[in-house]
């Protein structure tokens, strides 16, 4: 995998850590705003038909799990691409 370097000042420096930390943390808004999402439509469906709270909280947590594991996907592919 090449590294991109810039010569600042006569030394080297690896822009490919910041970058990837500011992607990571770009690529967390997305499950953070589908988590909320999530647990708003329990509160809002259990407030409606509190006889449904038992279905509608498997189903929740089924989708916050889904939700989260493409936060640790791009947790992985941030240490990837910052070499370490």
């Amino acid at each position: 995998m090449q590294v991109s370097n810039i010569v600042l000042a006569q030394e080297a420096v690896n822009l490919n850590a910041g970058l990837a930390a500011i992607g990571y943390g770009l690529a967390t808004i997305g499950p953070a705003i589908g988590v909320a999402m999530i647990w708003a439509a329990v509160i809002n469906g259990t407030a409606r038909q509190p006889e449904a709270q038992g279905k509608l909280m498997g189903i929740a947590w089924i989708s916050f799990v889904l939700v989260e594991v493409l936060a640790l996907i791009g947790l992985v592919v941030y240490f990837i691409a910052s070499g370490g």
